[in-house]
C-alpha cells in the first residue's frame, strides 16, 4: 500500500528522507535487513505536514521572523517558537488526512498500543544526528489519541532546542519539514542504548552497552544509572552493574509511569553476558549495512532483541582512510601548526601538496602517520624525547599507546632509523651571515615567484603550480635552514639545563631571548606599533577608524587630515604582512591584505595602550635585560668550581641561541609568503570562472581539491551538489575538536600532564615563558574583537604568528594548545610574557573577566575570583 500521506515502515528505505524523515527512513531500511527485528508500523509523511501548515497562512510571517532570530536571541526564540507550536497544534486535520491514519491503524489494530515518533527530513544526518531535539510519546492508545499526538510531534519541530539546535548547525527552518513515526509498541523487560564505537574514547573497535529494566525512557531520561559494558572482538573487556530503583513502565489505560524496582532485583544484571554480546552482533551488522558506527536505541522482548531506532554517531572525530587493515598511530599537523581549526578542502589540498611529509586528512584536519618512527627502536627514543620537548601532552598519549601490547608493531633492529631533525646542528657556525644568506635566497625565491607566475592563466596555471611547489618543498628542505632552526632550539634546551644543573636557574634562556634580533613575527607586533605612532597625532583619523565596519576604509583616509600619512602607514605594514591571518596554514582563510579592517582594532588598542615610540622602546629595554642577565650568569658561573669552562661555554650558547632562535619564525612566514601569491594566482581564476557563469560565487573553490579545480577550470564545468555537500561537512568539522594522537582504531589520546606539584584547582599546562603575573583574563576566539585594557591576560584557543600584534597589549598568555617551541612561546618569551600554554580547556573554564594568575616557570594558572559585575561574559 501505498499513499501521499501514509506509508507502512516496510514501504520505506533510506532513499526516502524527503518523504518520511530521517527516523522513518533508517526504521525502514532497518526493517529490510536480514535478522533485524523491527516493531512494525507506519509513517505520517512531510506531504501530510505541508498540508498541514498551509492551512495556517501566518506560518509564512512566524517563520521569517524566526529565520532573522540568532542562537543568541534566546528569549525571542522561546516566544515565537511557542506561538508556532500554538498554531500547529490548533489546526483541525483535514478530513482525507483523518481517513488516511485511520485506515493504517486498523491495519496495524486499532486496539493496539503505538509509539508515536518524530521523524525530521533534517534528523539522523552523518554530520548532524538531531538525536532528543522532537518529540516522542509512548504507549499511546485509541485512534483520536494518535492523530493528537501526531500533531504534538509536528509542533515539537519547534521547540526551542530544536530551533537552537538548527540555527546552530546552518540549517534553515523552512527547509526542514516533519514525518511522524507510528510504529507498534513493544513492552521489553529492558532497553537501553548500544553505540557501536565507544563513545567516550571513540575506539570503533570497542562497543558500548547500556541497560535497564523496563523501557529506555528512564535511562535516555536520567532516571537510573544504566548497567554499562563495553565489548570489544566479541568479548566483554569492562562492565558495571549499577542499583536500578525505577523503571518505566507502560501502564494498561496509556501512557507511562514510574515504577519501583523490587529490592531483591535491584543489583541485578538487566541483560546475560551471552544477551550483550549477542546484541552487540546485531549492533554490528547495523553498522556494517549503514557503513557508520551507529547509536542504536534496543529493546529486549522475551530474549528477542528488537531495534527501535539507528542513527549515526555524530560526535566521533574520523579516521583517515588507510590502504591497509593495519593499525597506525596518526598525529595532528595542527596541534604542531597551532592552526587546530577544521580547514577547507582547497586549503587541506594545498598544504598536503606543498609539505614535507605525506599527510592524511580526517574531520577537515591533517594527520602524519607515525607509525614506522615509533615501530622502530632506532627512532623511537629520539622521537618521544623531541614530542616532550615540544609537547608533554603528545609524549604522554604516545606513551600511553606503546604500553599497549603488539598495538605497534616492533621492526627488527636494523629497520633504517628516521633522520633527526636538522641533523648535525652543532657543526653550523654562530654566524649571523648564516641567517641572513638563507633570508636572501627566500626573498629571492618569492620575487622569481611573483614575477612567473603574473602571466600565467587558466590550465596553464596548473601546469605552473606544481612546480613552484617543488621549489616550495627545496626551501623547507635546505639542510642550512634545517640546521638553523635546531640551532636555535638546541641552544635553548642547553641553556635551560645546564643552568639549572650548575645554578638552580629555571628557564634561564627566556630570559636571554628577550628581543632576539631578526625575529619576523615579533617585529610584526612592534611594527604595529610604529603604525598607531603614525595615525596617534590625527585625532580625525582615529575618530574615522573607530567607526570602520568594511573593507574599503582605506580609500576614505586620504580627505582627512593626516589621512594620506596614515593610509600609507597601514599599506606599508600590510605590504610587508598582508599574507597573514588567523589560521594562515589555510589558503583559504581571508588575509590581513584581503580584509584590512581585522588590524583596526589592534591598531586603536595601540593608540590607546602605549605612548609614542613603544616600539622602539620595548625592544630596547628587552634587549638591555637580556645582556643584564648574560653578565650576572657568567659572573655567578665564573665562582663555581671549574667556572671559567662554564662560563665559556655558556656565553658560547647565549651567543648561539641569540645568532639562530629569531630564524625559528621566518620559514613559515616565508611560506605564507608563497602562498599568498599562490591564492591570488587562484582567486583570478576563480573571477573568470565567475564571469563565464561556472561558478556562483568565488569562493566556490575553497569547496574543491586543487586537482578538482584544474578539472573545473580545464573542463568549465563544476558539480554544484558537490560543492554544497563540502559546504556541509565542513561546517560537521567545525563542531569537532580534533586530538592530538588519533589511531587507526579511532581512539582519540589526549594525554595528560600527570603532575601533583600545582595548587589544588589549578589549571595545568606548559610553561613556556618566565614569571609570574596577576590580571584580567581576556578570553578572545577572534583577533578582530580585541578590546584591551592594561594589564590584561589573553586567553585563547591558539596563537599563530598573526595574534602576534596582540601580544605588545597584553601583561600574559595562556592558550588550550601549544608547546614549548611553537609561535607563541617564541614571541611570547622575546617580549618577556609570562605563558602558559596547552591548558586543555582554558578558553572555557576560564571566564572572560575573571582575575587569574599565570605561572610562567611552574606551568599553571590559577584562578583567583569571579569575573567583575562590569566585565564582558
Amino acid at each position: 500500500m501505498s499513499d501521499r500521506y501514509v506509508r507502512d515502515l516496510d514501504e520505506v528505505d533510506e532513499t526516502q528522507v524527503a518523504v518520511v524523515g530521517g527516523k522513518g527512513a533508517r526504521l525502514g531500511a532497518l526493517a529490510r535487513l536480514d535478522g533485524i527485528r523491527v516493531p512494525p508500523g507506519f509513517c505520517v509523511t512531510t506531504d501530510a505536514y505541508r498540508r498541514v501548515v498551509a492551512e495556517a497562512p501566518a506560518m509564512a510571517d512566524h517563520l521569517d521572523h524566526l529565520s532573522r532570530l540568532t542562537s543568541e536571541d534566546r528569549t525571542a526564540v522561546r516566544d515565537r517558537s511557542a506561538a508556532i507550536r500554538r498554531l500547529i497544534e490548533g489546526i483541525v486535520l483535514p478530513d482525507d488526512l483523518v481517513t488516511a491514519i485511520d485506515e493504517a491503524l486498523r491495519r496495524h489494530g486499532v486496539d493496539a498500543a503505538y509509539a508515536v515518533r518524530s521523524s525530521a527530513t533534517a534528523e539522523d544526518l552523518a554530520t548532524a544526528s538531531f538525536a532528543g531535539q522532537q518529540d516522542t510519546y509512548l504507549n499511546v492508545r485509541g485512534t483520536a489519541a494518535v492523530r493528537a499526538q501526531i500533531s504534538r510531534c509536528w509542533a515539537s519541530l519547534f521547540t526551542e532546542r530544536a530551533v537552537t539546535y538548527r540555527q546552530r548547525n546552518g540549517i534553515d527552518h523552512r527547509s526542514v519539514h516533519l514525518a511522524v513515526v507510528v510504529q507498534t509498541m513493544v513492552f521489553p523487560q529492558a532497553a537501553g542504548v548500544l553505540f557501536t564505537a565507544d563513545p567516550v574514547t571513540s575506539n570503533r573497535r570497542v562497543a558500548s552497552v547500556e541497560a535497564s529494566f523496563g523501557l529506555g525512557e528512564a535511562l535516555v531520561s536520567g532516571l537510573v544509572n544504566p548497567d554499562a559494558y563495553r565489548v570489544r572482538d566479541d568479548a566483554i573487556v569492562d562492565r558495571s552493574i549499577a542499583t536500578k530503583r525505577v523503571t518505566v513502565d507502560a501502564l494498561p489505560g496509556g501512557g507511562t509511569a514510574r515504577q519501583a524496582v523490587r529490592a531483591d532485583r535491584q543489583e541485578q544484571p538487566a541483560l546475560t553476558d551471552d544477551q550483550v554480546l549477542r546484541l552487540v552482533r546485531v549492533g554490528r551488522r547495523i553498522e556494517a549495512a549503514f557503513g557508520c558506527p551507529q547509536d542504536i536505541e534496543w529493546c529486549l522482548v522475551d530474549d528477542d532483541v528488537q531495534i527501535v531506532q539507528s542513527r549515526p554517531i555524530t560526535t566521533l572525530f574520523p579516521v583517515p582512510a588507510a590502504a591497509d587493515e593495519e593499525n597506525h598511530v596518526y598525529l595532528s599537523v595542527g596541534h604542531q601548526q597551532m592552526m587546530t581549526d577544521a580547514m577547507k578542502p582547497l586549503g587541506l589540498s594545498m598544504w598536503q601538496l606543498t609539505a614535507m611529509a605525506p599527510m592524511h586528512e580526517a574531520g577537515g584536519r591533517l594527520f602524519v602517520d607515525a607509525t614506522r618512527i615509533l615501530a622502530s627502536p632506532a627512532s623511537r627514543a629520539g622521537f618521544l624525547e623531541m614530542a616532550g620537548r615540544t609537547d608533554p601532552l603528545t609524549r604522554d598519549a604516545l606513551e600511553t599507546l606503546l604500553a599497549r601490547p603488539d598495538f605497534v608493531p616492533t621492526l627488527t633492529q636494523d629497520a633504517p632509523a628516521v633522520p633527526r631533525l636538522g641533523g648535525a646542528s652543532s657543526t653550523i657556525e654562530n654566524d649571523p651571515a648564516v641567517v641572513t644568506g638563507l633570508i636572501e635566497r627566500s626573498r629571492a625565491s618569492l620575487v622569481a615567484l611573483q614575477n612567473d607566475i603574473a602571466t600565467v592563466t587558466g590550465p596553464a596555471l596548473f601546469d605552473f603550480l606544481p612546480k613552484a611547489f617543488e621549489e616550495h618543498k627545496r626551501l623547507l628542505a635546505d639542510p642550512v635552514s634545517m640546521q638553523a632552526i635546531m640551532a636555535g632550539m638546541e641552544a635553548t634546551w642547553w641553556l635551560n639545563e645546564r643552568l639549572a644543573d650548575w645554578l638552580g636557574e629555571k628557564n634561564a634562556a627566556d630570559t636571554l631571548t628577550l628581543s632576539a634580533p631578526g625575529n619576523v613575527t615579533s617585529e610584526m607586533g612592534l611594527a604595529l606599533l610604529d603604525v598607531a605612532d603614525a595615525i596617534r597625532p590625527y585625532p580625525e583619523v582615529v575618530a574615522f577608524l573607530r567607526e570602520v565596519d568594511d573593507d574599503g576604509f582605506l580609500d576614505g583616509l586620504p580627505g582627512l587630515p593626516g589621512g594620506v600619512a596614515a593610509r600609507d602607514a597601514i599599506r606599508d605594514y600590510l605590504d610587508r604582512y598582508g599574507m597573514r591571518c588567523v589560521g594562515e596554514i589555510d589558503i583559504t582563510r581571508p588575509r590581513w591584505a584581503e580584509r584590512p579592517s581585522t588590524l583596526v582594532p589592534l591598531i586603536l588598542d595601540n593608540i590607546r595602550l602605549h605612548e609614542a615610540g613603544a616600539a622602539r622602546r620595548r625592544f630596547a629595554q628587552g634587549r638591555a635585560e637580556a645582556e643584564r642577565k648574560r653578565a650576572e650568569l657568567l659572573e655567578r658561573l665564573r665562582a663555581l668550581p671549574d667556572g671559567e669552562r662554564k662560563a665559556d661555554e655558556t656565553a658560547r650558547m647565549i651567543d648561539r641561541v641569540r645568532t639562530f632562535i629569531g630564524y625559528r619564525e621566518y620559514p613559515k612566514y616565508a611560506i605564507i609568503s608563497r602562498y599568498f601569491v599562490y591564492k591570488q594566482a587562484l582567486m583570478r581564476e576563480a573571477d573568470r570562472l565567475v564571469h563565464a557563469g561556472v561558478l556562483r560565487d568565488r569562493d566556490d573553490i575553497f569547496y574543491l581539491t586543487f586537482a578538482e579545480l584544474h578539472d573545473v577550470v580545464r573542463t568549465h564545468v563544476v558539480d554544484d551538489r558537490l560543492v554544497q555537500r563540502r559546504r556541509a561537512a565542513y561546517r560537521a568539522h567545525q563542531q569537532l575538536t580534533p586530538p592530538r594522537v588519533l589511531t587507526s582504531e579511532g581512539e582519540c589520546l589526549s594525554g595528560a600532564y600527570r603532575r601533583d606539584d600545582v595548587p589544588a584547582g589549578a589549571l595545568v599546562g606548559l610553561g613556556v615563558s618566565g614569571g609570574v603575573v596577576e590580571g584580567r583574563a581576556r578570553v578572545l576566539l577572534d583577533l578582530a574583537e580585541a578590546d584591551l585594557e592594561p594589564g590584561d591576560i589573553l586567553v585563547t584557543s591558539y596563537t599563530d604568528p598573526s595574534w602576534s600584534p596582540l601580544f605588545v597589549a597584553v601583561a600574559g598568555l595562556v592558550t588550550d594548545v601549544g608547546g614549548l617551541m611553537t609561535h607563541g612561546a617564541v614571541i611570547a618569551r622575546e617580549y618577556g610574557l609570562p605563558a602558559v600554554v596547552g591548558v586543555p580547556d582554558a578558553t572555557r573554564l576560564i571566564r572572560d573577566g575573571q582575575r587569574i594568575r599565570v605561572h610562567g616557570v611552574d606551568g599553571y594558572v590559577e584562578i583567583l575570583d569571579a569575573p567583575d559585575a562590569g566585565a564582558q561574559l
